[in-house]
């Protein structure tokens, strides 16, 4: 009897030391985050035209089956890419950028935050933009989406008194030429064939200087 006691609480040890296994909702969650996932890797290398169905699947390690039980077609599952990336960049946005002491600290911290995801996220761009002609409605949502998060932390900070001598219909003019800016600056300081590399600190530091003009050096 004394050599039993311990192997059964051994075994009671193991039981509740394993991992409650996933439910049918979670497995679904996860296989759909699985086939999105997949999607941008495949879109970001080779573009839209040859992401095939197959390919995502196979990609997600997924059965095609699967992909059928999440999006009706491939032009379904296209038009939701984009806007699920988009909403992992601004997560990771907002995560940087939280506690923000002001509107340059935002910028700052929002800019490193974007390029890191970047980095991480090499064919993000590839997807934005064939999005345009391949997922037009993605495109339109996830552009505005963007926007939309950029222009409430100006309206804000406008509220705050920190940007001056700007109407706050102004304040959507400088949301897109900010997100242009930073497309351009990719291209330049960021692309490396299909990869992404953090921007020089100098880069940064520029741009930082710009900023800083144009939101508050207009006295």
């Amino acid at each position: 009897m004394s050599e039993k006691r311990p192997r059964q609480a051994s075994s009671a040890q193991g039981k509740s030391s394993e991992k409650p296994k996933p439910t049918r909702a979670e497995k679904v969650a996860r296989n759909r985050e699985a086939l999105l996932r997949a999607g941008a890797d495949v879109v970001g290398d080779l573009g839209y035209e040859e992401a095939s169905i197959a390919r995502i699947a196979d990609k997600a390690g997924l059965g095609h089956g699967t992909f059928y039980k999440h999006f009706e077609s491939r032009q379904a599952f296209f038009d939701e890419l984009l806007p699920s990336i988009g909403q992992e960049l601004l997560d990771e946005v907002r995560a940087q950028t939280k506690g923000a002491r002001d509107i340059l600290e935002m910028e700052e911290t929002g800019f490193r935050g974007f390029f890191d995801f970047l980095t991480r996220n090499p064919g993000y761009y590839r997807v934005v933009n064939e999005a345009e002609v391949a997922a037009p409605a993605a495109f339109d949502r996830h552009i505005g989406n963007l926007a939309r998060h950029y222009l409430r932390a100006l309206k804000r900070s406008r509220s705050n008194d920190e940007i001056r001598n700007y109407e706050e219909r102004e304040l959507e003019v400088i949301v897109y030429v900010l997100m242009a800016a930073r497309f351009y600056i990719y291209l330049r300081f960021s692309k490396k064939g299909k990869n992404a590399r953090p921007v020089p600190e100098w880069v940064v530091k520029a741009y930082m200087k710009f900023v800083a003009g144009g939101l508050k050096g207009l006295e």
